[in-house]
């Protein structure tokens, strides 16, 4: 046996699911590795997941030209108003975040990174990001494309919906039970 026919695993595959198991694995380990990342950058801006992800939208939708009140940060963390008015109180006393009042409608407001925010996260991730656009601008356009459109399927198959999960698997029994009648009606 080569080591082509052995997997991280330990089992033996053939090719075409070896190739399989060694690119979930790539997966797994490069997850695992921007996990890491995520929790040292957490620790060292001393904070948590969802104050991350909300400064992180705050600055796409800043950079975009667009405002962002706390009932859409809100939507887009998928957390509670309670929730959104702890986390807005809590970037507003780190001095990450400030509130403003609404331009297009006085009685609301937006809630704005402020600019020590945004320096911040670019010297925290900027060596980092610089590392990883290297060498996703050393792929050649096919490599690229067909990477692309590896990573866009397995998007799409790790978020179908469990009823999508459980129609394929209703699907996959009826073919099953389909293949054993036939084989019972041949042996009758």
């Amino acid at each position: 046996m080569t080591t082509s026919e052995h997997s991280s695993t330990g089992y033996w595959y053939p090719d075409r699911v070896q190739r399989g198991v060694e690119i979930l694995n790539a997966l797994r380990d490069y997850r695992d590795a921007e996990s890491d990342m995520r929790r040292r950058t957490r620790s060292s801006m001393k904070m948590g997941e969802t104050d991350l992800l909300a400064i992180r939208f705050l600055l796409q939708e800043q950079k975009r030209g667009n405002d962002v009140t706390p009932k859409e940060l809100a939507a887009r963390l998928d957390i509670s108003s309670a929730s959104t008015t702890v986390l807005i109180d809590r970037l507003v006393a780190s001095g990450h975040v400030e509130r403003q009042p609404n331009p297009s409608d006085r009685r609301s407001i937006i809630v704005v990174p402020t600019g020590h925010t945004d320096g911040e996260v670019r010297a925290t991730l900027g060596s980092m990001h610089r590392r990883m656009m290297s060498v996703v601008e050393s792929l050649g356009e096919q490599e690229a494309a067909v990477i692309l459109g590896f990573l866009r399927e397995m998007r799409k198959a790790v978020d179908a919906s469990e009823a999508e999960v459980m129609a394929e698997l209703a699907e996959q029994a009826d073919d099953a039970g389909d293949a054993a009648r036939h084989t019972d009606a041949v042996r009758a």
